[in-house]
């Protein structure tokens, strides 16, 4: 069985229903999400074009989780992402967005790994508890997240460095053949100035 075809497919309709063709039935956003936190891979696409949709369905679960409850996302985060669309550095912003979540998601897994082998099948994995003790570990995590932040803002500043530095070599390269008047007069001003010595 190949990598495609062990992904779930779930086809939406223009009036917005969507099949998941895995169960043969209409399902609803609430059953994707569902499949988010249960790490079942999915693609959705359009049943009549076959486009991709996954990205703005996800996008459409991100925005009703932001819009009730506790928001994830503040309103200057969301500015400031806005902000690096269309900008050069924005495929680097994803990629750094993207690690950053997959570090944090790491360093949970591993916390949890360890809560497995200390207390086994009884670990206390539940929400509510994990809620309880990270807001106590508060300190310890926020020094962790810092020194990770640290390292990565030491990282962009290294590539802004060799940026400078190629953008350098390449316009240096570019205009290395043009070289400024030295003394201060226009070109064809000595040209000029013959032809009125030659007049007199």
């Amino acid at each position: 069985m190949t990598d495609e075809q062990q992904i779930r497919l779930i086809k939406k309709y223009p009036n917005r229903r969507l099949y998941d063709t895995a169960s043969s039935a209409y399902i609803t956003i609430g059953d994707v999400k569902a499949l988010v936190l249960a790490h079942e891979p999915f693609r959705i696409v359009d049943a009549k074009t076959g486009e991709d949709l996954t990205r703005s369905v996800l996008l459409q679960i991100i925005l009703e989780e932001e819009a009730c409850g506790q928001p994830l996302f503040s309103s200057e985060l969301l500015a400031q992402i806005i902000r690096f669309y269309g900008q050069a550095s924005q495929n680097l912003m994803g990629r750094y967005l993207e690690n950053s979540i997959a570090a944090f998601v790491e360093m949970q897994n591993k916390f949890q790994e360890q809560l497995r082998a200390l207390y086994g099948d009884k670990a206390p994995l539940g929400t509510d508890w994990m809620a309880q003790f990270l807001s106590l570990q508060a300190p310890a995590l926020q020094s962790m997240m810092n020194a990770y932040l640290e390292q990565s803002r030491q990282l962009i500043t290294q590539v802004q460095k060799q940026a400078e530095n190629q953008t350098r070599g390449l316009f240096g390269a570019m205009f290395s053949g043009l070289r400024p008047q030295t003394d201060g007069s226009a070109p064809g001003a000595s040209a000029t100035k013959t032809d009125k010595t030659d007049e007199t």
